[in-house]
């Protein structure tokens, strides 16, 4: 990466650190959308709105997908970071919470949809897991980041989870569920509590309801093929998302750090399998890259 990129990342830790420190989910949400916009600044057109407008999308979703702008697209992704915000705080290393933005950027600047106001984060939760959320956010665990083994295998989940939001799988996940009823039971109120009332009720259980469930399989299976493409796009080593697959391979569900990822995913070894197929041999002159650890990074 280049000392430019470093010199944002930090700038991004100095200027987020006080906002970390503040309590309460409305502070550190506050924190990732500075994470997400210095040196770029979101349009104007997708400023966040408020919760007020979380009925509305909540309408747009048990409806057709095409209605459903980019700005709309950005405020529903908003509302579900909260969410995710809401129940693990953000991680408090402003070096690393610097890095993966900065990593995140540069796969997402190769992807689809670069223009997206892409924001990445380190949530404090010792599983191994990551998630995403329509827009452009996206999660990885602490425990995520401890795990991995280098740098390739740390994109290769970025660039899974940005697949999933270039091609709007949790869009489409979660319109499939509120034409199912899973919010028939809930009214319009806004949520007063702990996300300082800017998440609507119907959302809050919406992406409970859709980050305890996980996406559909074959959704999976395209995050992992495109992802493994975009990584590469980016400069990585096209084996590091197989690496990554190979713990989640070994692990067994009842391992706490390992459950919720594993209940939410096909099997990896199904992944493997998939992944070995879609790739053949087309990659191979791109692997063999020198592993790059994480640490080292984060030294520089």
């Amino acid at each position: 990466m280049t000392r430019s990129w470093r010199l944002l990342g930090r700038t991004v830790a100095a200027v987020a650190v006080a906002l970390l420190l503040a309590p309460g989910a409305q502070a550190q949400f506050g924190a990732l959308r500075l994470l997400g916009s210095i040196g770029r600044p979101a349009p104007a057109s997708v400023q966040p709105t408020g919760a007020a407008s979380g009925g509305d999308l909540l309408q747009l979703l048990s409806q057709s997908l095409d209605q459903i702008d980019e700005p709309k697209e950005i405020e529903i992704g908003r509302q579900m970071a909260a969410v995710l915000l809401g129940s693990k705080p953000l991680h408090g290393d402003m070096a690393l919470q610097a890095y993966v933005n900065q990593l995140g950027r540069w796969i997402s600047l190769h992807s689809t949809r670069p223009n997206l106001p892409w924001s990445f984060v380190v949530i404090d939760d010792s599983g191994y897991n990551a998630f995403a959320a329509p827009g452009g956010y996206v999660f990885v665990t602490k425990g995520l980041i401890d795990r991995v083994r280098d740098e390739a295998e740390l994109a290769a989940i970025l660039a899974h989870e940005i697949t999933h939001v270039t091609s709007r799988h949790h869009l489409v996940a979660l319109r499939a569920k509120a034409q199912v009823g899973v919010l028939t039971q809930l009214v319009g109120s806004q949520l007063r509590n702990n996300l300082g009332g800017w998440v609507s009720a119907q959302m809050l259980s919406l992406g409970r309801n859709l980050y305890s469930s996980g996406l559909n399989q074959q959704d999976e299976f395209d995050a992992d093929r495109n992802g493994v493409e975009l990584a590469t796009r980016a400069g990585f080593d096209p084996y590091g998302l197989a690496a990554a697959l190979q713990q989640l391979r070994t692990a067994t569900p009842d391992d706490p750090l390992f459950a919720l990822s594993l209940s939410t995913h096909p099997p990896a070894q199904q992944r493997l399998d998939r992944i070995e197929v879609a790739m053949g041999s087309r990659l191979d002159g791109f692997a063999g890259k020198p592993p790059v650890p994480l640490a080292l990074r984060l030294a520089r």
